[in-house]
């Protein structure tokens, strides 16, 4: 199982350096499970491009259409109680920012105490940090 984080599925509705390997990633196996609230930090990432680039409407309504497709595949862990208690352990023992411990509490969830069961697919550095060391295996594979 694949728990996507949403820096990692961004550059699958934009083109961004990272858009090769999370595509293969995703090629490999097309089954996503995301956090409940990935689709709202898509549309921010997305709006905030839009604003940016305000001459990329075209690209940018493209990749809208892209995250109405993929939502309609993607699995989400609610937005449930032990999400929440696992956020709040998570934010006492990494450096994390509020979301992205809720991020990593919902592939907590999705493992159900088997982390060697899902790999968490990420491009935020310190989201994968985390991850690494409550022994989530990681793609996209990195140099060190």
């Amino acid at each position: 199982m694949k728990f996507w984080d949403s820096s990692a599925v961004i550059p699958l509705l934009v083109t961004e350096s990272m858009t090769p390997a999370v595509r293969d990633i995703l090629t490999k196996d097309r089954q996503m499970h995301v956090w409940w609230a990935t689709e709202v930090e898509c549309v921010s990432a997305l709006a905030r491009l839009e604003r940016e680039k305000p001459g990329a409407s075209i690209s940018i309504e493209t990749a809208f259409d892209r995250l109405n497709a993929l939502r309609e595949d993607w699995s989400e862990i609610a937005a449930v109680n032990i999400v929440r208690d696992v956020a709040k352990r998570l934010l006492r023992v990494h450096a994390l920012r509020a979301a992205d411990s809720l991020q990593l509490a919902a592939a907590s969830v999705l493992a159900d105490g088997d982390r060697d069961s899902v790999t968490v697919v990420s491009l935020d550095d310190r989201l994968r940090d985390a991850a690494r060391r409550e022994g989530f295996p990681l793609l996209p594979q990195r140099a060190q």
